[in-house]
């Protein structure tokens, strides 16, 4: 499938009157002004989406910070976003796609066929010379229809089983995965027998997904050699999405653990590991 769409290629697009839905999904981990980001400037024409309440249902210490919505809540917001069946989906934000891509991973789950990742994003928009708009958009109502299942997920279970058979990577900063520090999560430290793979590391210095070749190296070296299933968590299955992208590009077909540390962390009962990788 194809992951990512570069600025060019979303230009001519665009130029061509070909029919594309433009997601601005600005997030960041404690910066909750995301809405006054985009109002400040966004791509023209693009529909902004809240990560926390459209892209997740409401958090829980049983389900984690940002668990999987109902399909039938995605499906209303996608076509409040204007996302139809024939058409183009591209999802950005200003994080080099970290926030974006759980857009992106969302409504690939959710059966949408053609949704693609900005690559580079906005900051990559602007070095293009391309222009913003500033305000709201409000789209012509969508008539997608969805339905789960498109995308592989694993639970808590099966997050756990998962490093004796198979490839579980972590996607949170190295020092919250050796357990040094923990901002937001019950308690500090890593699923034991999983792997730290840094979300940062699939990018390049400006911000742009590192080439199909070096990424398949890359989760070579953690194990990743493509007999072995694989499956990714982080914080709260944000940046794990990304972490999927990634392996995407690098023609690598993973699952997500939606849960990921906050729900894990959560539960007195399981086992918390720290320090360097397994060995």
């Amino acid at each position: 499938m194809d992951v990512l769409i570069d600025v060019a290629e979303l230009a001519r697009l665009r130029a061509t009157n070909t029919p594309v839905t433009l997601l601005d999904v600005r997030w960041k981990l404690g910066d909750p002004q995301g809405y006054r980001h985009y109002l400040d400037g966004h791509l023209p024409g693009s529909v902004y989406v809240d990560l926390d309440t459209e892209l997740a249902a409401a958090p829980s210490s049983e389900r984690g910070r940002h668990p999987l919505p109902d399909v039938a809540d995605l499906e209303r917001s996608a076509r409040r976003w204007g996302v139809r069946s024939d058409g183009v989906v591209v999802a950005y934000d200003d994080v080099a796609g970290t926030s974006a891509a759980r857009a992106w991973w969302l409504l690939r789950w959710a059966g949408v066929p053609d949704v693609r990742l900005l690559d580079g994003g906005l900051a990559a928009w602007r070095r293009a010379g391309h222009p913003l708009e500033t305000g709201e958009v409000t789209p012509v109502p969508g008539d997608i229809t969805l339905d789960a299942g498109a995308m592989p997920v694993i639970d808590i279970d099966d997050a756990a089983r998962l490093p004796s058979d198979g490839v579980l990577l972590d996607a949170r900063a190295g020092e919250r995965y050796r357990g040094e520090t923990e901002p937001v999560d019950p308690r500090a430290g890593h699923i034991p027998g999983a792997r730290s793979a840094p979300t940062a590391d699939n990018l390049d210095a400006a911000g742009h997904f590192r080439p199909h070749a070096e990424l398949r190296e890359r989760f070579a070296a953690l194990g990743v050699t493509g007999d072995r299933r694989v499956g990714v968590y982080c914080g709260s299955g944000v940046n794990a999405a990304h972490q999927v992208a990634a392996l995407a590009v690098a023609g690598i077909d993973a699952a997500l653990y939606p849960g990921s540390w906050s729900q894990w962390s959560a539960d007195p009962q399981r086992p918390v590991a720290s320090g360097e990788q397994p060995g």
